[in-house]
């Protein structure tokens, strides 16, 4: 029989499991998967099955949150974590992670399997969501409507999960309201009501350098074949990268994509809550972070550039923009970027950050030679080597798959060029930084813990330091589990936002003077 713990001991009992309501609710969201898994193996099935799987699932999810958060104190409940085995890489959590990561193979490579048949009559789960897709976009589905579909309602049914844990907090409630908003409206509504229009399909919460395909040939010329409505479209992502990216980054962080509109972010932060604590704190998992995330964006502008100019190359004197014209302009941008970067924003730069920079620049600028030199840029075999490895492998199979072994951001923290762009901008030039309150931090470790983006926020905390982070999504949950309130998102003025002199006694700015007009003294009298 269970019973309270009165002790404090970090090695108390650990909690009780499922309860009777939580085990009926995960037997509910079994049976609506099951139901989907008989339509896989071409068991057939009515048409409405479609629904009642979908709302076991959704079912099974809202109940098991209801008993869990409901009736109990608002707060935090992250009880046993560490003693869950879906939650401390057990057995359990080996399994979900392998069972996701052969969903997402069959997706990318194998979607006959799933009943996916382009020439003809759809079969299996394929065919199940035809209905639906009939009725939103006027045709019949694809396997990425079904992943749309399913993907969909993970975040809104984990949504409301997440809101019911958050309750006390409003900002958590409402950037959770939010990625669930931008998910069904802008993420799967929209581009399937843009098909039903004889329009492109098009995702306006995706923004290059994550929607890598926005500039593909195949793209442009869906684009220009739309006419004013395909311009609109083409001017709103060009808009995204040099408009409203840099202006709502300045204001607000990267948070306001990446915890508020990003489909990968929502799920990350819906479904993949529980594994937040996953993440990898150490330095050599942040030194390969930077490295790598970086690398990725590299090869997106190599690529992009590439396959923009084997579409001008393919279709010379089509348009007003040459081939030559479009590598000149590329040269010069990026040549101010860096230029600029070097120049004025140099002391925000670590030293390995400046070599690396220098590095990519170099490493850029010869592939554009190449491409004058040659005539030939690879292009078309860039995209197909980027989107197999980069755009399939990386952020779906292991992006997903692997939230219950690496944690819920593997993709955004290693992988998302997106993240990278974002993430130098708020270093850069951004308004946004966490403020912390070192005299009432009590080293309890909580915000560490539960960053999932793998900083060490305790020890930023510890020493009143404020928290400028590249990879730092903004969404607050460090804050959120915080029990003395030490932390704070801000957006301020952007003079000593960065401040490298940490307040190592508490947060006392007097005393901290002191301790300079003291080192001032001993140097002159030295």
């Amino acid at each position: 029989m269970a019973h309270i713990e009165h002790n404090m001991s970090l090695t108390g009992e650990p909690p009780i499991g499922l309860s009777a309501i939580q085990k009926l609710a995960t037997g509910l969201g079994w049976t609506g998967i099951f139901f989907l898994f008989l339509s896989i193996i071409n068991v057939p099935l009515p048409g409405y099955f479609l629904w009642i799987s979908l709302g076991l699932i959704a079912t099974g999810v809202v109940i098991f949150a209801n008993d869990q958060y409901r009736g109990k104190p608002a707060g935090i409940k992250n009880d046993g974590v560490w003693f869950k085995n879906m939650t401390s890489r057990g057995i359990l959590a080996w399994g979900a992670g392998i069972l996701l990561t052969l969903f997402y193979i069959v997706l990318y490579w194998y979607p006959q399997y799933l009943g996916y048949n382009p020439d003809g009559e759809n079969t299996g789960i394929v065919a199940l969501f035809d209905p639906l897709s009939n009725f939103i976009s006027g045709n019949d589905a694809s396997e990425w409507f079904v992943y749309g579909t399913l993907y969909t309602l993970a975040i809104l049914a984990f949504g409301y999960k997440f809101l019911l844990k958050y309750r006390h907090n409003k900002y958590e409630k409402i950037r959770t309201f939010s990625v669930m908003f931008f998910q069904l409206g802008f993420a799967f509504l929209i581009p399937e009501i843009l098909i039903r229009l004889n329009q492109p399909y098009y995702n306006p919460n995706v923004i290059w350098p994550l929607n890598y395909d926005l500039f593909a040939g195949y793209k442009l010329n869906e684009f220009f074949s739309a006419g004013t409505v395909g311009m609109i479209m083409l001017g709103f992502g060009l808009a995204s990268i040099f408009l409203i990216t840099p202006i709502l980054t300045y204001f607000y962080g990267k948070r306001w994509y990446c915890s508020w509109v990003c489909g990968c972010g929502g799920l990350a932060e819906t479904a993949g809550d529980p594994y937040r604590h996953l993440s990898d704190k150490s330095r050599k998992s942040w030194m390969l972070e930077r490295w790598l995330i970086h690398t990725i964006l590299v090869l997106v502008v190599i690529m992009t550039t590439a396959v923009v100019y084997s579409f001008l190359n393919e279709n010379p004197g089509k348009y007003w923009l040459t081939k030559d014209a479009f590598l000149t302009g590329v040269t010069g941008f990026l040549t101010l970027l860096f230029a600029g970067i070097m120049i004025f924003k140099r002391k925000e730069l670590a030293k390995d950050a400046k070599y690396g920079a220098v590095g990519y620049f170099v490493i850029i600028l010869a592939i554009i030679g190449l491409y004058y030199s040659t005539g030939y840029s690879y292009g078309h075999l860039l995209r197909e080597w980027y989107g197999f490895f980069i755009g399939a492998a990386f952020s779906g199979v292991i992006g997903v798959g692997f939230y219950p072994i690496f944690g819920n951001r593997v993709w955004c923290r290693f992988g998302c060029p997106m993240a990278a762009v974002l993430g130098m901008q708020q270093r850069l030039f951004s308004r946004f930084r966490i403020t912390t309150n070192g005299g009432q931090c009590i080293s309890c470790g909580n915000c560490s813990t539960y960053c999932e983006m793998g900083i060490d926020v305790r020890s930023y905390a510890q020493k009143g330091e404020n928290i400028v982070r590249s990879s730092c999504v903004g969404c607050g949950i460090c804050s959120a589990v915080c029990p003395r309130g030490v932390l704070k998102l801000e957006n301020g003025p952007r003079d000593g936002r960065i401040n490298g002199d940490a307040v190592l006694l508490g947060n006392d700015v007097d005393l901290l003077d002191l301790i300079q007009q003291q080192k001032r003294e001993t140097r002159r009298n030295s």
